[in-house]
């Protein structure tokens, strides 16, 4: 697992970004795939899961993500749900001590959140979408719900795909550039037509410093460039893979 220099510097706090390694699935799951929703046995990724909650000393049902859609939408969680529960939203805050809250990625950025004052972490699935539409926003006001302060929290950025491996096409750039014209300092020329190479990454840090985020840290690993190492929506699909991995990316407060 990749951890934070500055969120492991944080009292009270374990997380983890967990890379593909470490685990029992196989074949294009190998190895250490958190994806209830692939196609990969059940019942190795509940063991996949199980070793994850392990590494953050927390108990397998208390390990917890939700159904994500791809939305600015927050699951606060006090208590642990059933996987068959999860709520629809693509971040979750909690306060509650031994509770793990993750998202699930393979190319969109896991962000994870920690007020060490507070007592209050967070973690988000920001992919463009999410991003664009304000889920790091949304999880940061959750967060501040919770007794969290803007100028306290520290987040960090973790793996997801970079600027040289993620070609988008107009409609995703006008979107972009009609929300914000500054917005176009994110893309770089594509080599065909129309394209353009976006930075998602640079996107979400501006995201978070605008929303007055102080201490931020971008983990800088692409998960598109390094299959020995991340899972990958956009590789497998450029391979014609059948499926793909998933990664899990969790912040856990201890007592």
């Amino acid at each position: 697992m990749l951890q934070s220099r500055k969120l492991s510097e944080v009292p009270g706090v374990r997380h983890a970004f967990f890379t593909r390694a470490g685990g029992v699935s196989d074949g294009v799951y190998a190895s250490l795939n958190g994806g209830v929703g692939s196609e990969d046995a059940p019942a190795r990724v509940a063991e996949n899961r199980a070793r994850m909650a392990a590494a953050l000393s927390v108990k397998s049902d208390r390990f917890l993500t939700c159904f994500q859609i791809h939305s600015p939408e927050v699951a606060v969680a006090e208590t642990p749900w059933p996987a068959s529960d999860r709520p629809r939203a693509d971040a979750i805050v909690t306060r509650t001590p031994g509770l793990a809250v993750a998202v699930s990625t393979a190319d969109c950025g896991p962000v994870l959140f920690a007020d060490s004052e507070a007592r209050v972490v967070g973690a988000a699935h920001a992919g463009w979408r999410g991003a664009l539409t304000g889920v790091i926003e949304a999880t940061v006001a959750a967060m501040e719900s919770l007794g969290a302060s803007r100028g306290r929290i520290v987040a960090a950025a973790g793996p997801m795909i970079r600027q040289p491996s993620y070609e988008v096409g107009a409609d995703l750039i006008e979107r972009f550039v009609a929300a914000d014209p500054g917005n176009k300092r994110f893309f770089a020329p594509g080599e065909r037509e129309g394209h353009a190479m976006f930075d998602l990454a640079g996107y979400v840090i501006q995201r978070l410093e605008r929303a007055g985020i102080a201490q931020i840290e971008d983990l800088g690993h692409c998960t598109y460039a390094d299959p020995v190492q991340f899972y990958s929506y956009r590789r497998a699909t450029h391979r014609s893979e059948p499926d793909y991995g998933r990664h899990i990316n969790a912040i856990a407060l201890v007592d």
